[in-house]
């Protein structure tokens, strides 16, 4: 059986050990060493490799999720894999579940069409730019929309610039017309065409989108799909979805119907009257409709960002294709794949007890401010004793920092995070940003790279450092 070694600090240590012990069938043995100081996660290589004597008598090391450095080179100094855990050391139990079913999400089948809804008022450089922001998110055809009773002189000259980028280009348009100027100028989709318009097809190379002549008329769309087939061309099919509460379910249901009748035909679904008109958080909605994609087999999704509310909705589209599409193949529920669709809250926002808390907090000896999150609300402590509350203002007058202005804007921000996850139910950790899923852009942390001292490791003006989590220094 593997034997792993554990690298830890001090405070860390016994929540390590409760944390290892209560770990049914561990595939693995383990022991846990406290390298000589107080926090775990100011941990770096430098220090492992200083303090840890080789050989280690292991068949594996694993050091905290935020230990700095560079971890090969300690795998090549002692001769056994070296690796980072996860960042809380509550997560191990699903860290060492998620690797032995480990699922890449490079993987996917829904190609994504990201409207650009006003295309007609934007240059074509501002058209440029715009796709290749939505590209950026994930999607894999720019497509070209058109407003009512508004011309778009330059629709081919727009064409014919994302062309020449590379990029995959649909004509989004109700004027035959239009649909023949985007195709001649080389787009490779054109949206859409009915029964009564197939002739378009006829005349440009272009993959036509064929919608029913009326949302309901589900024997035109089935009508146009059987004449496509007889021309043998390639196209794709689009049953139109819905808003609520306008005939979703029953939209649903046409896809259903339509998958039925041509179990081989590419379908298209178009998710933003869904997402666009639903003034609900568009990653949950984004999960439930890829995952019927997924059920349907569905080849494309055509997805738009007009609300503010909407304005994830590619890279959304992006992970929950990946997600659904894993789950699918897989025959998986889709949990413990990836988190990036939890952006308002977290599966496991408070790793901590209250009276876990209470024990580390018994053990510090220094003036400096800790904080954490439980389901009964915040806790900060230092060797002057434990606060709880439920919010910043609450909490603020037992601090004593009215006359250290720099520690108190300090506290204060780190408060209104503890405060803004205790509400939400996210996950906190102290002088880290709160995780937003794919809501929010944030930089790739290399952790084998030195990253500069963060705020609360900056001296005060007075020259006083300011006290927190990561003031037990490397002693």
């Amino acid at each position: 059986m593997e034997h792993i070694v554990f690298l830890t600090g001090r405070l860390a240590q016994p929540s390590l050990e409760r944390v290892l012990s209560s770990i049914d069938d561990a595939p693995f043995t383990w022991e846990t060493r406290d390298i000589g100081l107080q926090v775990a996660g100011l941990m770096t290589a430098d220090m492992v490799r200083r303090r840890v004597a080789a050989p280690v008598q292991a068949d594996r090391i694993i050091v905290p999720g935020r230990c700095r450095g560079d971890v090969q080179a300690l795998a090549a100094h002692y001769g056994l894999p070296v690796q980072r855990g996860p960042e809380e050391l509550k997560d191990l139990p699903r860290f060492f579940n998620r690797a032995a079913k480990a699922v890449d999400l490079s993987e996917y089948e829904v190609a994504i069409f990201a409207e650009i809804v006003d295309a007609p008022r934007l240059t074509v450089q501002q058209i440029v730019e715009r796709a290749q922001a939505y590209k950026a998110d994930g999607a894999d055809v720019i497509d070209l929309g058109s407003l009512p009773d508004t011309p778009f002189p330059h629709l081919a000259d727009s064409v014919q610039a994302l062309k020449s980028l590379g990029f995959q280009v649909s004509v989004d348009a109700v004027d035959p017309q239009d649909l023949l100027r985007g195709g001649r100028a080389g787009a490779d989709y054109l949206l859409s065409l009915s029964l009564d318009t197939l002739w378009v097809a006829d005349e440009v190379a272009a993959t036509p989108v064929l919608i029913p002549r009326a949302p309901t008329d589900e024997a035109s769309l089935h009508e146009a799909v059987r004449r496509m087939q007889q021309r043998g061309k390639p196209f794709i099919a689009d049953a139109i979805l819905d808003p609520i509460p306008f005939g979703l379910a029953a939209s649903i249901v046409r896809y259903h119907r339509l998958r039925e009748a041509f179990p081989d035909v590419a379908i298209m679904m178009g998710v933003g009257n869904v997402t666009e008109l639903t003034e609900a958080d568009t990653s949950g909605i984004n999960a439930v409709l890829f995952g019927l994609c997924a059920e349907l087999d569905v080849a494309a999704v055509l997805t738009t960002q007009v609300s503010r509310h909407a304005r994830r909705a590619v890279r959304e589209a992006d992970w929950a294709r990946r997600i659904m599409h894993a789950a699918r193949s897989r025959q998986m529920l889709p949990k413990g794949l990836n988190d990036a669709l939890m952006t308002v809250h977290d599966k496991h926002p408070f790793p901590d007890t209250p009276q876990e808390i209470a024990a580390t907090a018994a053990q510090v000896r220094d003036p400096n401010f800790r904080v954490q999150v439980s389901a009964q609300g915040l806790h900060v402590y230092n060797r002057d004793g434990l606060r709880q509350g439920h919010g910043a203002f609450e909490l603020w007058p037992q601090l004593g920092l009215q006359h250290d202005a720099p520690h108190a804007f300090y506290m204060g921000v780190e408060l209104a995070h503890a405060e803004i996850a205790w509400r939400l139910g996210k996950r906190y950790v102290q002088d880290q940003p709160l995780d937003w899923g794919c809501a929010v852009e944030r930089a790739p942390v290399d952790n084998a790279a030195w990253c500069a001292p963060g705020t609360t490791l900056q001296p005060a003006p007075t020259g006083r450092a300011r006290g927190d989590v990561n003031k037990a220094r490397d002693e």
